[in-house]
Protein backbone atom coordinates (compact mmCIF):
# COMPACT_ATOMS: atom_id res chain seq x y z
CA UNK A 1 0.00 0.00 0.00
CA UNK A 2 1.34 3.42 -0.97
CA UNK A 3 2.34 5.69 1.89
CA UNK A 4 0.56 9.07 2.07
CA UNK A 5 2.63 11.97 0.76
CA UNK A 6 3.67 14.55 3.32
CA UNK A 7 3.11 18.29 2.89
CA UNK A 8 6.09 20.72 2.70
CA UNK A 9 4.75 23.22 5.23
CA UNK A 10 6.78 26.25 6.24
CA UNK A 11 7.49 26.59 9.95
CA UNK A 12 4.50 28.78 10.91
CA UNK A 13 2.18 26.96 8.56
CA UNK A 14 3.03 23.64 10.17
CA UNK A 15 1.91 24.83 13.58
CA UNK A 16 -1.37 26.12 12.18
CA UNK A 17 -1.94 22.95 10.16
CA UNK A 18 -1.41 20.78 13.23
CA UNK A 19 -3.68 22.99 15.34
CA UNK A 20 -6.42 22.87 12.72
CA UNK A 21 -6.11 19.10 12.37
CA UNK A 22 -6.06 18.68 16.14
CA UNK A 23 -9.20 20.70 16.62
CA UNK A 24 -11.08 18.68 14.00
CA UNK A 25 -9.85 15.44 15.58
CA UNK A 26 -10.89 16.60 19.05
CA UNK A 27 -14.42 17.42 17.92
CA UNK A 28 -14.68 14.10 16.07
CA UNK A 29 -13.05 11.68 18.52
CA UNK A 30 -12.97 13.53 21.84
CA UNK A 31 -10.04 13.67 24.23
CA UNK A 32 -9.75 9.89 24.50
CA UNK A 33 -9.29 9.49 20.76
CA UNK A 34 -6.77 12.30 20.46
CA UNK A 35 -3.19 11.47 19.41
CA UNK A 36 -0.31 13.47 17.96
CA UNK A 37 0.26 10.77 15.37
CA UNK A 38 -3.29 11.13 14.03
CA UNK A 39 -2.99 14.92 14.02
CA UNK A 40 0.17 14.59 11.95
CA UNK A 41 -1.50 12.15 9.56
CA UNK A 42 -4.43 14.50 9.02
CA UNK A 43 -2.10 17.44 8.48
CA UNK A 44 -0.20 15.39 5.91
CA UNK A 45 3.15 15.43 7.71
CA UNK A 46 5.36 12.76 9.25
CA UNK A 47 4.56 11.51 12.73
CA UNK A 48 7.75 13.17 13.98
CA UNK A 49 6.87 16.62 12.59
CA UNK A 50 4.70 17.80 15.54
CA UNK A 51 7.81 17.81 17.77
CA UNK A 52 8.95 21.01 16.04
CA UNK A 53 6.11 22.86 17.77
CA UNK A 54 4.57 20.55 20.36
CA UNK A 55 6.84 18.48 22.57
CA UNK A 56 3.92 16.42 23.85
CA UNK A 57 0.22 15.87 23.36
CA UNK A 58 -0.41 18.17 26.34
CA UNK A 59 1.31 21.05 24.52
CA UNK A 60 -1.04 20.73 21.56
CA UNK A 61 -4.08 20.38 23.81
CA UNK A 62 -2.96 23.49 25.71
CA UNK A 63 -2.74 25.41 22.43
CA UNK A 64 -6.24 24.27 21.49
CA UNK A 65 -7.67 25.23 24.89
CA UNK A 66 -5.96 28.63 24.73
CA UNK A 67 -7.46 29.33 21.33
CA UNK A 68 -10.80 28.17 22.68
CA UNK A 69 -10.75 30.71 25.49
CA UNK A 70 -9.74 33.45 23.05
CA UNK A 71 -12.69 32.57 20.81
CA UNK A 72 -15.01 32.31 23.81
CA UNK A 73 -14.06 35.83 24.91
CA UNK A 74 -14.62 37.10 21.36
CA UNK A 75 -18.05 35.43 21.17
CA UNK A 76 -19.09 36.91 24.52
CA UNK A 77 -17.96 40.39 23.48
CA UNK A 78 -19.66 40.21 20.08
CA UNK A 79 -23.01 39.17 21.55
CA UNK A 80 -22.77 41.79 24.29
CA UNK A 81 -22.20 44.45 21.63
CA UNK A 82 -25.31 43.23 19.78
CA UNK A 83 -27.45 43.30 22.92
CA UNK A 84 -29.46 46.21 24.26
CA UNK A 85 -27.45 49.15 25.50
CA UNK A 86 -28.03 48.81 29.24
CA UNK A 87 -25.63 46.86 31.44
CA UNK A 88 -28.12 44.10 32.20
CA UNK A 89 -28.65 43.56 28.49
CA UNK A 90 -24.92 43.28 27.90
CA UNK A 91 -24.67 40.76 30.74
CA UNK A 92 -27.35 38.67 29.05
CA UNK A 93 -25.59 39.08 25.70
CA UNK A 94 -22.35 37.76 27.13
CA UNK A 95 -24.22 34.72 28.35
CA UNK A 96 -25.68 34.17 24.88
CA UNK A 97 -22.18 34.27 23.41
CA UNK A 98 -20.92 31.85 26.05
CA UNK A 99 -23.66 29.33 25.35
CA UNK A 100 -23.41 29.70 21.57
CA UNK A 101 -19.67 29.04 21.62
CA UNK A 102 -20.11 25.98 23.83
CA UNK A 103 -22.90 24.57 21.67
CA UNK A 104 -20.86 25.08 18.51
CA UNK A 105 -17.65 23.61 19.91
CA UNK A 106 -18.73 21.00 22.48
CA UNK A 107 -15.56 18.89 22.65
CA UNK A 108 -13.27 21.92 22.77
CA UNK A 109 -15.46 23.52 25.44
CA UNK A 110 -15.34 20.36 27.54
CA UNK A 111 -11.54 20.24 27.18
CA UNK A 112 -11.23 23.85 28.33
CA UNK A 113 -12.99 23.09 31.61
CA UNK A 114 -11.96 19.46 32.08
CA UNK A 115 -9.64 17.78 34.53
CA UNK A 116 -7.23 17.32 31.63
CA UNK A 117 -6.97 21.10 31.28
CA UNK A 118 -5.78 21.36 34.88
CA UNK A 119 -2.54 19.59 34.02
CA UNK A 120 -1.77 21.67 30.91
CA UNK A 121 -0.85 24.83 32.87
CA UNK A 122 0.78 27.19 30.38
CA UNK A 123 1.06 30.92 30.86
CA UNK A 124 -0.89 31.60 27.67
CA UNK A 125 -3.71 29.26 28.71
CA UNK A 126 -3.94 30.81 32.18
CA UNK A 127 -4.07 34.31 30.69
CA UNK A 128 -6.76 33.38 28.16
CA UNK A 129 -8.92 31.76 30.84
CA UNK A 130 -8.45 34.77 33.13
CA UNK A 131 -9.56 37.11 30.33
CA UNK A 132 -12.92 35.30 30.19
CA UNK A 133 -13.31 35.59 33.96
CA UNK A 134 -12.51 39.31 33.78
CA UNK A 135 -15.16 39.80 31.10
CA UNK A 136 -17.80 38.28 33.33
CA UNK A 137 -16.66 40.25 36.36
CA UNK A 138 -16.64 43.49 34.36
CA UNK A 139 -20.18 42.88 33.09
CA UNK A 140 -21.42 42.34 36.65
CA UNK A 141 -19.50 45.42 37.81
CA UNK A 142 -21.24 47.50 35.15
CA UNK A 143 -24.66 46.14 36.14
CA UNK A 144 -24.25 46.87 39.87
CA UNK A 145 -21.60 49.64 40.08
CA UNK A 146 -22.62 50.81 43.55
CA UNK A 147 -22.67 47.40 45.25
CA UNK A 148 -19.95 46.35 47.68
CA UNK A 149 -16.98 44.38 46.49
CA UNK A 150 -18.25 41.30 48.29
CA UNK A 151 -21.62 41.43 46.52
CA UNK A 152 -19.97 42.02 43.14
CA UNK A 153 -17.77 38.96 43.64
CA UNK A 154 -20.71 36.88 44.80
CA UNK A 155 -22.79 37.92 41.80
CA UNK A 156 -19.90 37.31 39.38
CA UNK A 157 -19.66 33.77 40.76
CA UNK A 158 -23.43 33.39 40.51
CA UNK A 159 -23.54 34.63 36.91
CA UNK A 160 -20.72 32.32 35.83
CA UNK A 161 -22.21 29.32 37.60
CA UNK A 162 -25.62 29.96 36.05
CA UNK A 163 -24.39 30.27 32.47
CA UNK A 164 -21.76 27.54 32.64
CA UNK A 165 -23.94 25.15 34.62
CA UNK A 166 -26.84 25.36 32.18
CA UNK A 167 -24.79 24.77 29.03
CA UNK A 168 -22.64 22.08 30.65
CA UNK A 169 -25.73 20.13 31.74
CA UNK A 170 -27.20 20.58 28.28
CA UNK A 171 -24.07 19.26 26.55
CA UNK A 172 -24.00 16.30 28.92
CA UNK A 173 -27.61 15.48 28.06
CA UNK A 174 -28.75 15.99 31.63
CA UNK A 175 -31.39 18.55 30.64
CA UNK A 176 -33.32 19.43 27.50
CA UNK A 177 -33.09 16.00 25.91
CA UNK A 178 -36.63 16.16 24.51
CA UNK A 179 -36.67 19.88 23.72
CA UNK A 180 -36.47 21.35 20.23
CA UNK A 181 -33.69 23.79 19.35
CA UNK A 182 -36.17 26.66 19.68
CA UNK A 183 -37.32 25.46 23.09
CA UNK A 184 -33.71 25.16 24.28
CA UNK A 185 -32.95 28.71 23.15
CA UNK A 186 -36.05 29.93 24.98
CA UNK A 187 -34.98 28.13 28.15
CA UNK A 188 -31.49 29.53 27.87
CA UNK A 189 -32.69 33.11 27.40
CA UNK A 190 -35.12 32.74 30.29
CA UNK A 191 -32.29 31.58 32.53
CA UNK A 192 -30.05 34.45 31.41
CA UNK A 193 -32.81 36.99 32.03
CA UNK A 194 -33.44 35.59 35.51
CA UNK A 195 -29.71 35.64 36.20
CA UNK A 196 -29.36 39.28 35.17
CA UNK A 197 -32.45 40.26 37.16
CA UNK A 198 -31.04 38.56 40.26
CA UNK A 199 -27.68 40.32 39.82
CA UNK A 200 -29.29 43.74 39.49
CA UNK A 201 -31.59 43.14 42.43
CA UNK A 202 -28.68 42.00 44.60
CA UNK A 203 -26.84 45.19 43.75
CA UNK A 204 -29.67 47.28 45.14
Amino acid sequence: MARPRTQPYHHGQLREALTTAGRALLEEKGIRGFTLRECARRAGVSHAAPAYHFASIDDLLAALATRGFDELAAAMTAEADRASGDAAGRLIGQGVGYMAFAAGNPALFQLMFSREANRLETADLAAAAEAVRRLQAAAVEAAIPHASGEIKQRMADFATASVHGFIALLLDGQIGGKDSSRALKTRGLALLSAMAETVVRAGG
